[in-house]
């Protein structure tokens, strides 16, 4: 059994930081258990562009509000509390953070810990 706080992680390693986000990771690859699961905030007032070539993610926004755009197809999902996304095809997106937006997300496969 693993058991970890968000306390615990902030100020380590697992506690990652770019100009528009951070993230805490709670569970990475080297955990063993085929998923990584990070709790992420987007900074307000930012625009991130994304693309995520070797993991697929599932998003869960906890609170906040922002848009997320589909690079493919320009379509534009408001996204706030209760909000799921699914990047299932690979999809390149950009998220833009109205306010800080923290989410839930899981990766597979799981991230190593360091990527930004």
């Amino acid at each position: 059994m693993i058991v970890r706080t968000l306390d615990s992680i902030v100020g380590t390693e697992r506690d990652v930081h770019a100009p528009t986000w951070s993230s805490r990771r709670l569970v990475l690859a080297g955990d063993g258990v085929g998923f990584s699961l990070h709790d992420t905030v987007l900074h307000a007032g930012t625009e991130t562009t994304m693309w995520y070539r070797n993991h697929i993610e599932a998003v869960y926004v906890i609170e906040g509000t922002g848009a997320l755009t589909d690079v493919a197809t320009g379509e534009v999902h408001e996204i706030g509390p209760g909000t799921m996304y699914l990047l299932d095809q690979h999809d390149r997106h950009v998220l833009r953070a109205t306010t800080d937006l923290r989410t839930v997300c899981v990766f597979n496969p799981p991230c190593t810990g360091g990527e930004t």
